[in-house]
């Protein structure tokens, strides 16, 4: 096969990678909190309920940032409901996913968990039932210190010190009609702008991210942007992209392709931030929180079948393959690509929903093949950017031509000394060889070359198998002065990573 070729210098960047890149989320949906990240009575549960081996398996994930509550649950969540005596809590209906919702874990217990977990919170407020008055009043029970009526009903429930959230989505998915409290681009862009101003003006330091299409194939995008951020370009920091792909076609070149649509993607929203800039004659630039990314399909004939009203059934319980893993890879990959403007990300979700992590309620926990490549971007992937020049054999699919067997990019460490490069091949039968010419680096030492591959496309992780589809460090990549040969195993994610001397 023929060679694919990457270049990188030290000095060609495109930006510092935000740590924030790789969050994650969890939302009142299925087994993600219940039986996910709560359970008491688990054998590993701490005193709070939280499953210990969940919390173990996060912190390898190295998770700065978790979203919550939702996702289309916050469009019809009443903050009040979850705080307080858990017996004085009420039971409601959740229309959103048709399940009950105890609220015996709420706003609090998530603030305790992600401490606990070494992560921030990305809160999301309603407004899709709620609005304008909810949304300050949150923000003052969760960061005013004392001296007010939400603040002090925060301290009678046992924090005396604030949470100090930073960062506050203004609702979730506006534009989608299965949305409560679903909104025209207009109406949403009002109460966003006016719920801005209040949440601000009750805590001047907090950011907040508002909504962008729920996804590329929406019939207003990117119309919807564009009137959105004439409203709210002054008042936020951050506008929204979700995307999820699935490969119910059994079209694996094009699902692995399906990345280049990504990169589109983001660019088209780049684009449309930047012209709403240059209208209003703003020097600030808009920046993106890809807060919902990942594959997702596989659950969705056996979600027909649940039964509605139940509490924490077994929901968007997708079991990931091994070319879900290497979707997830590339996906990683383009949101690297873009660092200068995606600073913000949440792969959804975290736990049993759509999930790099999964449970038996009361048993045992296991990684699902997603979760090797997002770990291994989250712990090796922190530092700058690099510009990547690639030269790469190409293939057509029906839907998608010209497609790079490479999908790579390097990331510089500067405090760690330390280059890591991370590539996928995406030809399914033959293994691709590789330069990688890091001429500006000067002598490096190879650390290791980290491989995940499989025989097996469809090969999946489960309780019985969990270690089915697992990375080695078994790579074989050579380093001479500063060049990388390797040979990138078919439909393989690799990790290459370098000691710069």
């Amino acid at each position: 096969m023929e060679k694919a070729k990457m270049t990188v210098d030290k000095d060609f960047t495109i930006g510092v990678v935000d740590k924030r890149l790789y969050g994650s989320f969890i939302e009142h949906l299925g087994r993600a909190v219940y039986g996910g990240i709560y359970e008491p009575g688990h054998p590993t549960a701490t005193e709070a309920g939280f499953r210990g081996d969940v919390l173990e398996m996060v912190k390898e994930l190295q998770v700065p940032i978790v979203r919550y509550p939702g996702g289309n649950f916050v469009s019809g969540y009443n903050w009040e409901d979850s705080v307080g005596p858990v017996s004085e809590r009420k039971r409601r209906l959740e229309l959103a996913w048709r399940t009950i919702e105890t609220n015996e874990f709420g706003f609090n217990e998530f603030v305790d968990w992600s401490k606990q977990a070494n992560s921030e919170v990305m809160m999301a407020v309603n407004l899709g039932t709620r609005g304008v008055d909810a949304a300050r009043n949150i923000v003052e029970y969760s960061n005013h210190p004392e001296g007010s009526y939400y603040s002090d009903l925060r301290i009678k429930h046992g924090y005396k010190e604030p949470h100090a959230i930073k960062t506050w989505c203004l609702g979730n998915e506006m534009d989608g009609p299965w949305q409560i409290g679903h909104k025209t681009a207009e109406e949403y862009g009002r109460i966003a702008l006016e719920a801005a101003k209040v949440m601000k003006w009750t805590d001047p330091t907090i950011e907040l991210v508002a909504c962008g299409s729920s996804s590329l194939g929406m019939p207003s995008f990117p119309e919807w942007e564009a009137t959105v951020l004439d409203h709210t370009y002054d008042h936020v920091e951050y506008l929204s992209l979700h995307q999820y792909y699935g490969n119910a076609e059994q079209d694996t070149p094009t699902f692995l392709a399906r990345s280049l649509e990504m990169d589109r993607f983001i660019e088209t929203v780049k684009a449309t931030c930047d012209y709403i800039k240059a209208k209003k004659r703003s020097k600030k630039t808009m920046f993106l929180s890809f807060d919902e990314w990942n594959v997702w399909y596989h659950s969705n004939e056996s979600d027909k079948k649940l039964d509605p009203w139940q509490i924490a059934p077994p929901q968007l319980e997708d079991v990931y393959n091994h070319e879900d893993a290497l979707l997830v890879g590339c996906m990683l990959i383009s949101m690297l690509k873009h660092a200068d403007r995606v600073k913000m990300a949440c792969l959804a979700q975290l736990v049993n929903v759509i999930a790099p992590i999964m449970t038996d309620n009361g048993g045992a926990a296991w990684r699902q093949t997603i979760f090797y490549p997002f770990m291994h971007a989250s712990v090796f992937g922190r530092g700058t950017a690099l510009v990547p020049l690639i030269q790469s054999p190409k293939y057509d699919t029906k839907q998608i031509t010209d497609v790079p067997y490479l999908e790579g990019i390097a990331v510089h460490n500067e405090e760690q000394g330390e280059v890591t490069v991370f590539a996928v091949n995406r030809h399914l039968e033959e293994s691709l060889p590789l330069e990688v010419d890091l001429r500006s680096f000067g002598k490096c030492q190879l650390i290791e070359h980290i491989v995940l591959e499989s025989d097996d496309l469809k090969a999946a992780n489960t309780a019985a198998q969990p270690n089915r589809v697992a990375p080695h460090n078994r790579g074989g990549a050579e380093l001479s002065d500063t060049l990388i040969t390797a040979s990138l195993a078919k439909a393989s994610w690799n990790v290459i990573r370098l000691k710069v001397q």
